[in-house]
Formats: C-alpha cells, sequence, structure tokens
C-alpha cells in the first residue's frame, strides 16, 4: 500500500505516517525502487497498533521503547509485557478518573434539568 492508501484507511496525516516512522514509532517501511514507501499488511499493524496506543494516551517515549525492545527479539519479551502492564495500570487510573468526573457531570446536567423544570413551571403558572 501506500502511504496515501495507509493515510486513507487509518485516518491519520501523511504527515503523521512519516513522523511515526522517523522517530522509531513503527519499523521502517519497505520502500520501491523509485522510494516509495510500500507498507505491507505486517507495516499496517504497526500503524494501527501506534494508532491506538496513542489514542489511549500512551507516551511516544514509551512507544519508542516498546519497538525497540521489539527489534531485539524474543529475549525482550519480559520487558515488553512489563512496560505494557505499567501502561495498562495507567490507563485503567485515567479512566476511573474519567468515570468520576462523567458522574459529577451528570449529577450537575440533573441539577440544571431540575431548575429548568422548576422555573418553566413558575413562568406557566
Amino acid at each position: 500500500m501506500t502511504i496515501s492508501e495507509v493515510s486513507k484507511k487509518y485516518g491519520l496525516s501523511v504527515d503523521t505516517l512519516r513522523y511515526y516512522e522517523k522517530a522509531g514509532l513503527i519499523p521502517p517501511v519497505n520502500r520501491k525502487e523509485n522510494g516509495i514507501r510500500d507498507y505491507t499488511e505486517t507495516d499496517c499493524g504497526w500503524v494501527e497498533f501506534v494508532k491506538c496506543m496513542r489514542e489511549a494516551g500512551l507516551p511516544i517515549e514509551v512507544l519508542t521503547q516498546y519497538i525497540a525492545l521489539y527489534a531485539k527479539g524474543n529475549r525482550t519479551l519480559q520487558q515488553r509485557k512489563n512496560l505494557l502492564v505499567t501502561e495498562r495500570d495507567r490507563l485503567k487510573e485515567r479512566i476511573e478518573q474519567m468515570q468520576q468526573t462523567l458522574k459529577r457531570l451528570n449529577y450537575k446536567i440533573s441539577v440544571y434539568e431540575q431548575r429548568i423544570v422548576a422555573c418553566e413551571k413558575k413562568l406557566l403558572k
């Protein structure tokens, strides 16, 4: 796949895809003889993985560390697992915080809804 096809498929800009490769967030993408990037299914899997992890809030530094460990092979399996477990725990904590915020927002909205109904009743009298 070309970079523009991958861009459309994953909703990422061409610049973002180039950055992912330059920053080491995805392994180097093979190129055709004319220098055009030629994304394989494996490359697309990396793009999808990084996009998902970035949307979940994982820092670029963590992802580049993960990719570097991956490149070293099976001897880094435990390190990669530990890294992902740490990030999962951070994500769970953020989700819990967001759930608390959502509860508070829902409460405030219900208070306003009650006030609006009360005001409307007064206006109808």
